[in-house]
C-alpha cells in the first residue's frame, strides 16, 4: 500500500511513518522542515500547495498528521491556527478531488472538539462544544470531510485523539514535568487541582488504531475516539510518571485552570473496539518508557 504522511516529521506522524515502513508499506511523506529521506517532499510554510504530492505517485492513504496542536496557540493567533487546521485540510482535500478521488483521508481532529461534556464517557455522537479556538477549528475540519464525502464521495475519516504520550514527544504533560523538574525541583507547581482527568493512550497504540481504521472503517466522513477508555487524574498520572522519572521530587497544584481546558475526559472506545482495537500498552509500562526517553533526551 501506499501511504501519504503529511506531517511526517512530527510526533505522531513520524511514529506513524516508521511503522507502516516497518509493515512493508511504501511511505511517502511530506513536513515543513529539511529531511534527508527518499520520498519526502519539503512543503512551504507559506501558502502551501499539496498538488504535487499527488500527481507523481497513486495513494491509497493519507494521513493528515500536520497542523497546530496547542490550545493557547490558537488564543493569541486563531487566524493561524484556523490556516493549519483547517485552510490546508480543505487544500488537501481538494488535492486529492482532483488527482486522486479513490485515496482513503484521515485526518486528526481532536477530543477538544466535545469541550466539558455533559456525560461520561465521551461517545462520538455527544454534543460538541469547544472550549477553544483550536477546537472550534478541529470540528471545522470534521465537517469539511463529511462535506468530501457527501457531495464528492472522498473516502474520509476523522481521528478524535484524546491524551495521545510517548517518547518523542516534546511538549503537553510529561515533557513540562520534566522541564519543571529541571528548573526548580523542589518547587513543582502545576495547574489545575489535580482531580481533572484525562483518557491517556500511548503512541503504540494510536498508529495501531490508525492502521485498523485503514483496513475496517466505512470512510463515510465518521468519527472515531482514538484513546484507552481509562480515565485517569492528572494528580495520579504525575505520581505515575515522577515513580519513574525521580521519585525524590514533589509538587503541589495552584487551582488555577488553564484557558480552553476541560475539566473531566475519559472516551467511549467502543466504535474503536468493534473494528478490533484493544489497547497493549498500560499506563504504568508507557509512562516508564516515556521517562526513560526523557531522562536522555530533556
Amino acid at each position: 500500500m501506499n501511504i501519504l504522511i503529511i506531517g511526517s516529521r512530527g510526533f505522531i506522524g513520524s511514529n506513524c511513518a516508521k511503522y507502516f515502513a516497518q509493515t512493508g508499506n511504501n511511505v511517502f511523506e511530506a513536513d515543513v522542515i529539511d529531511h534527508a529521506v527518499s520520498n519526502y517532499t519539503k512543503l512551504d510554510t507559506i501558502n502551501t500547495n499539496f498538488d504535487t504530492l499527488f500527481t507523481k505517485d497513486a495513494i491509497d492513504v493519507c494521513i493528515n498528521a500536520s497542523g497546530s496542536a496547542h490550545v493557547g496557540f490558537s488564543f493569541e493567533k486563531p487566524d493561524k491556527d484556523f490556516e493549519l487546521n483547517v485552510l490546508n485540510v480543505h487544500k488537501l482535500l481538494v488535492a486529492i478531488r482532483t488527482y486522486q478521488p479513490n485515496c482513503k483521508f484521515i485526518n486528526f481532529s481532536s477530543a477538544a472538539v466535545y469541550g466539558n461534556p455533559e456525560t461520561l464517557p465521551i461517545h462520538e455522537n455527544a454534543v460538541r462544544n469547544p472550549l477553544s479556538p483550536y477546537g472550534f477549528h478541529k470540528l471545522q475540519s470534521e465537517y469539511l470531510l463529511k462535506e468530501y464525502n457527501r457531495f464528492f464521495q472522498i473516502p474520509t475519516c476523522n481521528v478524535r485523539v484524546f491524551s495521545a504520550y510517548g517518547p518523542g514527544l516534546r511538549k503537553q504533560l510529561f515533557w513540562e514535568l520534566s522541564q519543571k523538574a529541571l528548573g526548580n525541583p523542589h518547587n513543582i507547581i502545576l495547574y489545575g487541582t489535580g482531580n481533572e482527568t484525562r483518557d491517556f493512550i500511548y503512541i503504540d497504540d494510536l498508529v495501531k488504531a490508525i492502521e485498523l481504521l485503514i483496513d475496517h472503517a466505512a470512510f463515510d466522513g465518521s468519527s472515531y475516539n482514538i484513546a484507552s477508555g481509562l480515565e485517569t487524574s492528572i494528580k495520579h498520572v504525575a505520581e505515575l510518571f515522577f515513580e519513574s522519572f525521580d521519585q525524590t521530587l514533589t509538587f503541589s497544584f495552584n487551582n488555577m485552570g488553564k484557558k480552553g481546558d476541560p475539566n473531566n475526559w475519559v472516551a467511549d472506545i467502543s466504535a474503536l473496539k468493534q473494528i478490533g482495537f484493544s489497547p497493549k500498552v498500560s499506563l504504568k509500562a508507557g509512562l516508564e518508557q516515556t521517562a526513560f526517553w526523557l531522562k536522555i533526551f530533556r
